[in-house]
């Protein structure tokens, strides 16, 4: 095979980036990046080149370090949303990278959503 994972991925999520970068100009990204044992999201805005907020299960005080799970993903998205809403953010695209929207990442999502934040 040519093309190893690493690389189909890396496509995958440059693809998945420009599409978004199109259609949400000035907007700010909710980028998500799931490893093995674990999860963290970041609100960035890409014009300024600064994150505004991130959330991520490294975080000791939300108890699930090393823990990448559903369960795990919806807290992380909770979160995000209420930070979001502390630094005054109504609305964000959702940037999933490469990864395929089910589980995990779809649970992040919703989560947010239910938390008040516009994706």
């Amino acid at each position: 095979m040519a093309n190893s994972k690493r690389e189909l991925f890396l496509k995958r999520r440059m693809r998945v980036r420009n599409k978004l970068r199109a259609v949400n100009a000035g907007r700010l990204r909710l980028s998500v990046h799931r490893s093995l044992k674990n999860i963290s999201v970041q609100l960035i805005d890409d014009v300024a080149g600064v994150t505004i907020a991130s959330a991520s299960t490294l975080e000791k005080d939300l108890g699930y370090v090393g823990k990448n799970n559903i369960e795990a993903a919806s807290k992380i998205g909770a979160t995000i949303a209420e930070r979001a809403k502390a630094a005054g953010v109504t609305e964000a695209y959702f940037d999933r990278g490469g990864f395929v929207y089910h589980g995990k990442i779809k649970a992040l999502a919703d989560a947010a959503r239910e938390a008040g934040l516009k994706i």
